[in-house]
């Protein structure tokens, strides 16, 4: 008989289709395992591992954690035999009883040698609390335990250490100042708490505050000279009872209040009295001062042509043997209207600040700067009027004569 063929049918254009894309993607998944052979690896080891799960039956647990609890247990037994005279336990202390516990990989095979447990918390299992882990104790804490009851207890390392630490006293710390350093100087670079142990190191006066500056100043001025200056002297004792007066330091100020000279003199003759608790000098400042002569000429050479302001001013001129003209004179001590306003007939000028301009100024020693920024400020406030009030006056005197050689003439 002959072979009966059958035919096939030939699959249609849509399967042919989805055979080929089968293949491509078959093909497309070999590159990419080719070219990203790490990837399999790693698939391949997770596939391995198995979690591993904690032993139900107590036969399943290792022979480490079995070794581990005899041990506890005959520690247990041996350290209440031993501690039978000191106080009993509390409740809050009783050991744990040592139940099903999951089994640890970290807990080393020989169990002679296993003195603690190393617990990994995991994301099942909360970590113990203080109290529960206080339960679990070793070897060298319970005996420790014991000698602290029996009062013969060695320090350890740890106490030896911090017993060093609390009996090293502190080392002192060092104040290093240099007394030709200007404290203003040591407070621009360290601050103002530097400068002021620097004055006191120095027995210098403490720096006023910068309120009071801050009135009598006037903030980012012209700090040259101009036509009004202000002048203030301060001096010290001279002869057998000190009653004698010489020139011991001058400063001269702006209309703005600005310092623009200010110099220590050297003594012409033997100091018996410094007034420090008035006039702010001491022997070092004046020791090494300017000479008389020169401050002086260098006063004069300001003064000529501006007008003076200053408080009780003729004295001032007077220790310096130095004039000026009475219409370019501005005395703050003489002037009507203060008089008035402060009810005296010779204000100071501390109590025309503090009426005035509402400051406090020598409360202590006095500073010959700030006493000339004081008389300037209560002349600038009264300028206007001052000055016109000058002008008239002159006026008068100048029209007065000529009326008088008119009517003669008549």
């Amino acid at each position: 008989m002959g072979k009966i063929e059958v035919k096939k049918d030939k699959p249609s254009s849509g399967e042919q289709e989805k055979n080929k894309l089968k293949r491509t993607k078959k093909q497309k998944k070999k590159k990419f395992w080719k070219n990203n052979p790490t990837i399999a690896t790693q698939q391949a080891e997770i596939k391995k591992i198995s979690a591993i799960l904690p032993p139900k039956k107590p036969e399943d647990f290792s022979s480490n954690w079995k070794a581990l609890q005899a041990l506890l247990t005959s520690e247990k037994s041996s350290t209440i035999t031993e501690s039978a005279p000191a106080k009993p336990f509390k409740k809050e202390e009783k050991l744990p009883k040592l139940g099903r516990q999951k089994a640890d990989p970290l807990i080393k095979e020989n169990a002679s040698s296993v003195s603690t447990v190393k617990e990994v918390p995991t994301d099942d299992r909360k970590p113990k609390s203080a109290t529960e882990n206080a339960g679990i104790i070793n070897k060298g804490s319970e005996k420790r335990r014991l000698l602290q009851a029996k009062g013969d207890e060695k320090p350890s390392k740890h106490h030896k250490k911090k017993a060093a630490e609390t009996s090293i006293p502190e080392t002192p710390k060092l104040d290093l100042w240099f007394d030709d350093v200007d404290p203003d100087d040591i407070e621009a670079a360290l601050g103002p708490e530097a400068g002021q142990i620097a004055r006191k190191m120095q027995g210098l006066p403490e720096k006023k505050s910068d309120a009071v500056d801050m009135i009598l100043v006037k903030d980012r001025a012209f700090e040259g000279l101009t036509r009004t200056v202000a002048i203030d002297c301060e001096m010290v004792g001279v002869g057998t009872d000190g009653e004698e007066s010489i020139v011991a330091r001058v400063s001269i100020v702006n209309q703005f209040g600005k310092c623009i000279y200010d110099k220590y003199v050297r003594p012409t003759e033997r100091v018996t009295d410094y007034r420090t608790e008035f006039s702010g000098i001491r022997p070092g400042n004046i020791k090494n001062g300017e000479d008389f002569k020169v401050v002086q000429k260098e006063v004069s050479e300001i003064l000529r042509g501006r007008i003076l302001v200053g408080h009780a001013v003729h004295n001032d001129l007077k220790i310096l043997f130095l004039d000026h003209p009475k219409k370019a004179t501005r005395d703050t001590q003489k002037y009507k209207p203060f008089r008035k306003e402060v009810k005296s007939g010779r204000p100071s000028l501390k109590l025309l600040c503090e009426k005035i301009l509402n400051v406090r100024v020598q409360t202590g020693e006095h500073s010959s700067v700030q006493d000339a920024q004081a008389a300037m400020r209560l002349y600038t406030m009264e300028k206007k009027n001052w000055e016109s009030g000058i002008k008239e006056k002159y006026n008068k005197t100048k029209v007065e004569p000529k009326k008088i050689e008119q009517t003669s003439l008549d």
